[in-house]
C-alpha cells in the first residue's frame, strides 16, 4: 500500500495521556510529508528521464540499423559500380583488340593487293618492252629490206603479168602480218 503525502498530512493520532508531544509529531508528519512530495517529484522526473531515454535508444538503433543498411547498399552499389567498370572495361579493350586486328587483317590484304599490282605492273612493263622491242625489230627488217629492195629495184626490178612489182607486194603482205 502506497502513502501519499497527502495522508500523511491528514493522518490524526488519537490523544493519550502522557502521549507524545502533538507539536512534534506534526512538524514530523509535515517533514516526512516534504520529504515523500520530493521523492514523488524525483521519481516522476526520473520515470520521465528513463521514458526518454528509452525513446532516445530505441531511436539510436533504428538509426543505426538504417545507417547500418544504408552502408551496406552503399557497399553493394560501389560493387556494382567496380563490376561494372570492370565489365565495360574489359569490353572496350575487347573492342580495341577486335579493331586492331581488323586494321591490321586490312593493312595485310591492301598490302597483298599492292604486291600483286606490282606483281601485274612488272608483267606489263615486261610485255610492253617484249612489244617495243618487238616492234624495233621489225622496222629494222622493213628499213633492211628496203634497202634491199631499193638495190634490187635499182639493180634489176621484178614485175608479175600484171606489171605490178613484186617485192613492193610483198612488202606490203609482211607489214599486213606483222600488224596481225
Amino acid at each position: 500500500m502506497k502513502i501519499t503525502p497527502l495522508e500523511i498530512h491528514q493522518k490524526q493520532f488519537p490523544v493519550k495521556f502522557r502521549g507524545c508531544d502533538k507539536d512534534e509529531v506534526v512538524s514530523f508528519l509535515k517533514l516526512v510529508k516534504e520529504e515523500i512530495e520530493e521523492l514523488l517529484r524525483e521519481n516522476t522526473t526520473l520515470r520521465e528521464e528513463g521514458i526518454k531515454a528509452e525513446k532516445e535508444i530505441k531511436d539510436f538503433k533504428e538509426s543505426e540499423s538504417c545507417l547500418r543498411n544504408m552502408l551496406i547498399g552503399t557497399q553493394q552499389l560501389v560493387e556494382e559500380y567496380k563490376n561494372n567498370a570492370q565489365k565495360e572495361a574489359e569490353i572496350i579493350k575487347k573492342e580495341a583488340e577486335l579493331q586492331a586486328l581488323n586494321i591490321i587483317e586490312a593493312s595485310q590484304q591492301k598490302f597483298f593487293r599492292m604486291q600483286e599490282e606490282i606483281a601485274d605492273l612488272k608483267r606489263v612493263r615486261k610485255h610492253f618492252k617484249e612489244e617495243v622491242r618487238q616492234l624495233i625489230e621489225n622496222h629494222l627488217k622493213i628499213l633492211d629490206r628496203r634497202e634491199d629492195t631499193d638495190t634490187e629495184h635499182t639493180e634489176n626490178p621484178k614485175i608479175d603479168d600484171n606489171g605490178n612489182d613484186k617485192r613492193l607486194l610483198e612488202l606490203k603482205n609482211s607489214q599486213i602480218m606483222e600488224i596481225d
